[in-house]
């Protein structure tokens, strides 16, 4: 064989690599958590930060009266 007919194949092969690469397209990056826990983890502290101020209301008049 000749040397443009190395060439030829040569380049023939390059091409038949290269060219499905170049209709390949991304992928899409993966969407964002939509909750990653710390807002369940505040919500429950302001639920219970709640519960205690209720706690606290309902038992400080009981504790005052006994001193009356």
């Amino acid at each position: 064989m000749s040397l443009r007919k190395y060439a030829a194949v040569i380049t023939l092969i390059v091409f038949a690599v290269v060219s499905p690469l170049a209709g390949a397209q991304s992928l899409a990056p993966a969407p964002s958590p939509t909750s990653d826990g710390t807002s369940i983890d505040q919500g429950i502290a302001y639920l219970l930060m709640v519960v205690a101020l209720v706690l606290t209301y309902i038992i400080h008049p009981l504790d005052a009266s006994s001193f009356f």
